[in-house]
């Protein structure tokens, strides 16, 4: 492998001159201390980690699990398993759930689009259970679907027994775990989460409930997710807020009260967007380099990425980045487009930012008999 420099076209994005800045960019402060038993703070975009306290540790999750219960119904809209005008009939379970409600009544029909919002901004566990017995028959079926999205989504270390987050054993989550199934909420989703994860309130059966994320109210950039409370699990707050291009996702677990909760995370959500900053490096597509490959129709193939390519860095250290390319030194055709080529790596002093391939963008197919013959010939004195 050789290593060098990305030539200078693609330097429209990404400065590599580290040595013309002679003064070094102050760091990041600690984050704010927020009395919380676990929390952590990404850019959304790029998954990128901005502040963290024991975010793997395996908490009880209250009704933040209506976070997994919201994807597996989403999912069920979104693959047509199910329609919002769907109705569904309420069982005497459903009904008796305990905790918060949306106040549904036995053996009533209600359309998932209700029960949707009464899930979401009521937090009610009736609407919650009335769900999962519609998607899956039972509850306890409906709790291992979830864990299977869980694992699909990589949340190793979470495990779900019920739809409402009602104390359990063995029913446990992070706050790794819930920002990664948070990014795929808004990501996956964006038109089922955008509808339902910033109502303020909503109104079923002549009763009028407030969403119970003051969040909503307090910062306009905030457009969701969730509270949770039991007497285990604490106050608890997944949120997400938008500002401009960037969007964080904070998760706090185990707060002792609901002002200590929504504080804690607007401080959170304020230093993410303070002192980190995401970029576009490199637009999907783009000619980020090219390179030599032999005995192929095509003397040299474009290399770039398939995605837009972002990265989150401390705000005011984006021209110290520094980039190399390592490129294996021969390459032969056939090279097929999206195959992995070279290794880009973006560096800030020491430290390793992103490392990620470069794909060709173009087919290379193997060339003629004189032009295989000549590139033999050619790489004897390679």
């Amino acid at each position: 492998m050789s290593q060098r420099p990305i030539h200078a076209l693609a330097l429209l994005f990404l400065v590599l001159a580290a040595a013309a800045h002679s003064a070094e960019p102050m760091p990041a402060p600690a984050p704010p201390i927020i009395g919380a038993k676990s929390y952590l703070v990404i850019d959304a975009r790029t998954g990128h980690e901005l502040a963290s306290l024991n975010p793997d540790t395996a908490l009880a999750p209250a009704s933040l699990t209506k976070l997994m219960t919201t994807y597996v119904v989403f999912a069920a809209l979104k693959q047509g398993q199910i329609r919002l005008e769907d109705e569904v009939t309420v069982s005497e379970k459903a009904w008796r759930t305990q905790g918060s409600r949306m106040f549904i009544e036995v053996g009533t029909r209600v359309s998932i689009e209700d029960l949707v919002a009464g899930m979401i901004v009521q937090s009610g566990n009736d609407a919650s259970v009335a769900l999962a017995e519609h998607i899956a028959g039972t509850e306890s079926v409906f709790a291992e679907v979830m864990n299977q999205y869980a694992a699909k989504l990589g949340m190793l270390s979470s495990h779900f027994v019920n739809a409402t987050g009602l104390p359990a054993e063995g029913h446990l989550t992070t706050a790794r775990d819930l920002t990664t199934l948070s990014r795929a909420l808004v990501d996956e989703f964006p038109e089922y989460y955008g509808r339902w994860h910033s109502m303020k309130e909503f109104t079923y059966n002549g009763i009028k409930q407030s969403n119970r994320n003051s969040l909503l109210w307090r910062d306009d950039s905030v457009d969701g997710l969730k509270t949770g409370h039991t007497d285990d699990a604490g106050y608890c707050l997944v949120a997400s807020a938008r500002r401009g291009d960037m969007r964080v996702i904070s998760a706090v677990m185990g707060t002792a009260s609901t002002k200590a909760r929504t504080d804690g995370s607007q401080a959170l959500i304020n230093y993410g967007f303070r002192f980190f900053e995401t970029r576009l490096l490199f637009k999907a597509g783009e000619e980020i380099t090219s390179t030599r490959v032999w005995k192929s129709a095509n003397e040299s193939s474009r290399l770039g990425v398939l995605e837009d390519l972002y990265i989150t860095v401390r705000r005011g250290t984006y021209d110290e980045l520094e980039s190399t390319l390592d490129i294996p030194t021969i390459i032969e055709a056939p090279l097929a487009a999206g195959q992995p080529v070279a290794e880009l790596k973006i560096r800030f002093g020491d430290q390793e930012l992103l490392s990620t391939p470069l794909r060709a963008l173009d087919d290379s197919p193997v060339g003629s008999l004189w032009q295989r013959t000549r590139d033999s010939v050619s790489l004897w004195f390679e």
